[in-house]
């Protein structure tokens, strides 16, 4: 079976995106599925983080190649592959992914070819992963759009304030306007991720209310993301999993139960397409 390709998404930034796709792909790869993730943002946050999670265990680390680099020399994506731990791989990238979309339109003059040539790029992974996250920044754009055509799937994270909810809306409306409906792409919505401020505070209630009624219940992931100082720990220390640590212990059972979810969720999908 070819990779599930995913990416956690939302057009407003600061929304969690990066901690969600490290941590869900970690746990992911603790229950054995093998998982690569790309970091698609010349930010290099999620490269940041993992490899700080890696150098937990060891003091080695040594970026040979970055994405734009492997792109601008012709190279298979599979050679420039760092293993963070066992089942997790990371592509890295740097600060020279900013001429990524200039590359684009300086090589192909139709816009299809330019959307569909990452999804190309990657047709060398999909046979050895089970999982491929694609880290993407809070934008609408051709690098973007390059992103979301190689997907399968797209989780929408939506932290409880209402302007996240309002790009939420905005950007589900430009994937069906743009990716679906001007490139035939076959991706789809796996459903809608909460990231709550605070357990229990009224406005998360409040906009889980009004996403329910925007989107149906059934798109609302069950699970939801609670905002813990753990977390912003570990975005600036990379992942701990120390299970004589309860904060640890809680922050990697959330996202378990998060992957799990996705793993439901999947199998659903692929009963109902056959």
């Amino acid at each position: 079976m070819p990779a599930t390709v995913m990416t956690f998404a939302n057009f407003k930034g600061g929304v969690g995106k990066t901690s969600t796709t490290a941590l869900v792909s970690y746990n992911l790869s603790k229950l054995g599925y093998k998982c690569l993730v790309i970091d698609f943002d010349a930010q290099a946050n999620i490269t940041s983080l993992l490899l700080k999670t890696k150098s937990n265990e060891s003091d080695i680390i040594t970026i040979n190649t970055t994405l734009m680099a492997a792109i601008n020399e012709q190279k298979e994506l599979n050679e420039i592959i760092i293993n963070i731990k066992p089942n997790l791989d990371l592509i890295p990238n740097a600060v020279d992914f900013s001429i990524y979309p200039r590359y684009l339109e300086k090589n192909f003059e139709n816009e299809i070819d330019k959307v569909a040539f990452f999804s190309n790029k990657m047709d060398s992974l999909r046979a050895e992963y089970d999982f491929i996250f694609i880290d993407v920044p809070p934008t609408l754009s051709l690098l973007n759009d390059t992103a979301f055509y190689a997907c399968n799937q797209i989780i929408v994270v939506l932290q409880t304030q209402e302007r996240s909810l309002a790009g939420a809306e905005v950007f589900i409306q430009y994937l069906q306007d743009t990716l679906i409906n001007e490139f035939n792409s076959n991706v789809d919505i796996l459903g809608i991720l909460p990231v709550l401020s605070k357990k229990g505070a009224r406005v998360d209630q409040e906009i889980l209310k009004a996403a329910i009624q925007e989107f149906g219940s059934d798109n609302i992931f069950n699970n939801k993301i609670s905002i813990m100082e753990r977390i912003k720990r570990m975005d600036m220390q990379g992942i701990t999993d120390n299970q004589k640590d309860i904060h640890d212990r809680n922050v990697n059972k959330v996202f378990t139960d998060v992957a799990e979810e996705i793993l439901k969720r999947l199998s659903s999908v692929k009963k109902e397409e056959v």
